[in-house]
């Protein structure tokens, strides 16, 4: 029993290390609600799901080692493979919504005209193709398909440093160790998670673009991707 608290401990612990040096942890959920205006109570649900994902997804990888008497090095590599798929997806996700987010925003350009009367009276006309182009329903699809995508990309997430703590116990046949485990790393991540991009979300509510704010969909697409690059070339 001793053991399973100091795996507990270890687990919230590297639980906290691990979301707190992977940038792709939070920065796409504070980019997306910055960008689309999220409330911070849909924000926290979808950070905290995506979350939910990104650990169990890890545990049933575990259970199938286990059930498959596969090495912890086995599963390491091929949570590696996981890592190195979710780090394209995520660069993907982001070059694709920085191209949308561009075109987004040259629409939206105002621009002028000028109208010339018959009776030489003229007067001037600014306005942007925005809303001559987008619906109202292409908008809501966008708006509903993006959280999914999130979820998608962190479930293919691995969380490498869970599945040597959630083998022991496993391998003792110790259901309860393996909850108690799974548990403090899952929470762990998840409030980290969540507390990052609360206040990180608060702060940036208080930013203003000004004329950039057209741009709010290119930026959050363009810092997408970096952070992709990040975890993919730096190992963040």
């Amino acid at each position: 029993m001793q053991n399973i608290w100091f795996l507990v401990g270890t687990a919230m612990t590297i639980g906290f290390i691990h979301t707190v040096i992977g940038p792709d942890h939070y920065v796409p959920f504070i980019a997306i609600a910055r960008a689309r205006n999220w409330q911070l109570s849909k924000t926290m649900v979808v950070s905290a799901l995506c979350g939910l994902g990104h650990v169990l997804s890890s545990v049933v990888l575990g259970f199938i080692g286990v059930g498959l008497g596969l090495a912890v090095g086995h599963l390491e590599k091929v949570e590696s493979t996981r890592g190195t798929i979710a780090a394209w997806l995520l660069i993907g996700f982001g070059l694709v919504y920085l191209v949308w987010g561009l075109r987004k925003a040259y629409r939206a350009k105002p621009h002028t005209h000028f109208h010339y009367h018959a009776d030489g009276e003229a007067h001037v006309h600014t306005h942007s193709h925005e809303g001559g182009h987008l619906h109202i329903h292409e908008e809501k699809e966008k708006e509903n398909i993006t959280p999914w995508v999130l979820f998608l990309i962190f479930v293919f997430g691995p969380c490498e440093p869970l599945i040597p703590l959630v083998m022991y116990p496993a391998a003792q046949h110790s259901m309860s160790g393996v909850i108690m485990v799974t548990a403090a790393f899952g929470l762990a991540t998840i409030l980290t998670m969540i507390t990052i991009i609360a206040l990180s979300s608060w702060g940036l509510s208080f930013v203003r673009l000004g004329k950039l704010e057209r741009y709010s969909h290119a930026l959050a697409g363009g810092v997408i991707f970096v952070s992709g690059l990040a975890v993919q070339f730096l190992g963040l």
